[in-house]
């Protein structure tokens, strides 16, 4: 008879005093059993292969939706697949694909059914075939699901099973601390088997919120992760995590209990698949966000670099970098098993409550003006005092750092420039599908569906896109070519390991300059970029090197250096460099 796996007495205790933390003693330990249980299912189908269990610097991730890039009479995912081996193989090591479910709004956001595929773009077999190519980052959206979910609809049935997956709720309470993200109504009425009713729906009508006061719930949920994870998902992005627990007359947003949860979470990876790694989306200010690392150890291995969209925007739009290099000054080195997932465009918008305490109230709305003026939209929030303020920027990155009228040199130039920030700064890179592929604002879209978001989220034909990528001297051939060379050399270069160290050079206001150092302290490259528009001079003094340098090498143009002394260099507009000691 095969031995029963037995999980190790000290992670049973910490994950059992995580349910008695947020569910009391008695429910606490009542739970765990059946915890338990689970874990014993998923360890005992022996289906997943230990890998690599942390990044470095070979790591870069795309981040697209299963049916970017469409032909005929073939599965999305499986076009898309193919496209990553012909053009992206040695460029990208992973690859998020957006929610691939089953949904009924959001893009995907507003999810049916969990554990299907979504049979417009394809099969488990075809995640599972690009996950033995790349990594894959499956999206965990967790916090709530589709109105149209055999879930809800059951609970609107009134099934038993389904009566508290939900939070309903008193109209008349008072909800003026609780943290808003758009502005829509907080609740949402639903007839119901037992008469009208209105139910909690942070994101929209369509988004209806899990309750994690029901331990069902959590344990579902569970059971969900366990199942990414047996698909192929080595990462697993918890989407709008940072609201999962509710208390009437809180923020309802970064509660201890989301927290306990998510510790819960990676307790449970810890203990049965310790190659999982999870990622916490929560665009919000950078002293919340960092927060999901908990203390280094126990909470979120990655969080999202939401100030670094908006930051590295206003720079380009201002020439000024400084409130950047501040910003970047101020990141921790938060242990050997956390670092940062760096991105400047996605499938949303550029949020801008990150820079909030960062730029001011002006700067802010000077960058959205600018955003509309280069063909963008503005989305807006409620502030709980009847007034509004930009969340969101809704546009193309390409397009944001772009005025209309400019040729397109200085356009893709500045837009590389941006991009080398990215592949710079500390942490695992993350590039947006649009952006790789050189795209424009998608008007029509908005048009279309009459959503702002849309702006960035066209879908491409495969054979017209790979036309496009293979005309030279197109937007997208310069700029997928370009980007595609800097990401090798980044690849190549321990001193760019997301674990090594950073030091931000305050060198001139213009130009954005880190110093990068690999774990083992042997490698080093100043990273350069001049944001503005005017040519920059620059000294990076000879202590700027460990002893023993003799001579740099700029890994851009290949032109080298030495270091007998004090180096000017002459950046000119949108020009950058990586100097490699040597």
């Amino acid at each position: 008879m095969e031995k029963r796996w037995e999980i190790p007495s000290e992670m049973k205790d910490q994950m059992e005093s995580k349910l008695v933390a947020i569910y009391g003693e008695e429910k606490g330990k009542q739970i765990y059993p059946q915890l338990e249980k689970r874990l014993q299912q998923f360890k005992g189908s022996a289906f997943h292969e230990e890998g690599k269990t942390w990044v470095d610097e070979s790591d870069v991730m795309l981040i697209t939706y299963g049916d970017q890039i469409k032909e005929n009479d073939k599965p999305n995912l499986q076009s898309l697949h193919e496209f990553m081996n012909e053009y992206l193989d040695g460029v990208v090591s992973a690859v998020h694909i957006l929610p691939f479910y089953p949904y009924s709004s959001d893009d995907g956001f507003s999810v049916i059914d969990y554990f299907e595929v979504n049979p417009e773009l394809g099969e488990w077999k075809d995640v599972e075939k690009m996950a033995e190519d790349f990594e894959i980052m499956f999206d965990a959206v967790i916090n709530h699901i589709s109105a149209k979910s055999d879930w809800f609809e059951k609970y609107l049935a009134g099934d038993e099973t389904y009566k508290k997956y939900f939070i309903e709720a008193d109209r008349n309470a008072d909800y003026s601390t609780v943290t808003r993200p758009r502005a829509l109504p907080l609740l949402s009425e639903f007839d119901t088997a037992e008469g009208k009713k209105y139910i909690w729906t942070t994101f929209s009508a369509d988004q209806i919120d899990l309750n994690y006061e029901n331990e069902e719930v959590l344990l579902k949920i569970v059971e969900l992760l366990l199942f990414y994870v047996e698909k192929g998902a080595k990462m697993l992005r918890l989407d709008a995590i940072g609201y999962m627990w509710k208390e009437l007359g809180t923020s309802c947003i970064h509660l201890e209990e989301a927290h306990k949860l998510i510790q819960l979470f990676r307790d449970i990876f810890e203990t049965v698949s310790p190659e999982t790694i999870m990622i916490t989306e929560t665009n919000v200010p950078h002293k919340d966000n960092i927060s999901y690392f908990g203390n280094g150890y126990n909470e979120a291995q990655m969080v999202y670099q939401f100030p670094l969209p908006p930051l590295t925007l206003h720079s380009f739009h201002t020439g000024d970098a400084s409130y950047l290099s501040k910003w970047a000054a101020g990141l921790e080195r938060i242990s050997d098993q956390t670092t940062y997932f760096n991105f400047l465009a996605s499938h949303d918008g550029i949020g801008v409550m990150p820079a909030k305490g960062i730029l001011s109230e002006k700067q802010v709305n000077d960058m959205a003006e600018k955003v509309r003026s280069h063909g963008g939209n503005v989305s807006m929030k409620a502030n709980g005092d009847g007034t509004e303020s930009p969340y969101e920027l809704n546009i193309n990155y390409f397009e944001a750092l772009s005025h209309p009228d400019e040729g397109q040199e200085v356009k893709v130039k500045r837009f590389l420039a941006s991009q080398s920030v990215l592949l710079s700064l500390i942490g695992v890179p993350g590039i947006y599908v649009h952006s790789l592929l050189g795209s424009n604002n998608y008007h029509d879209g908005v048009e279309e569906t009459g959503r702002f978001r849309t702006i960035n989220r066209e879908k491409l034909n495969r054979e017209q896109l790979e036309s496009e990528l293979e005309t030279d001297g197109s937007q997208r051939n310069l700029v997928f070519n370009r980007y595609k060379e800097l990401i090798k050399i980044r690849r190549q270069e321990k001193a760019f390991d997301p674990n090594g160290e950073q030091d931000v050079l305050f060198l001139n206001d213009s130009v954005f300059t880190l110093k990068r150092t690999s774990k083992d302290k042997q490698e080093e490259i100043v990273a350069m970029v001049n944001v503005s528009e005017e040519q920059q001079d620059v000294t990076v003094i000879n202590n700027n090197w460990k002893q023993g340098t003799t001579g740099m090498k700029d890994l851009i143009s290949g032109e080298t250096f030495n270091c007998d002394g004090d180096q000017q260099f002459t950046l000119a507009p949108y020009s950058f460099m990586w100097l490699k000691g040597e």
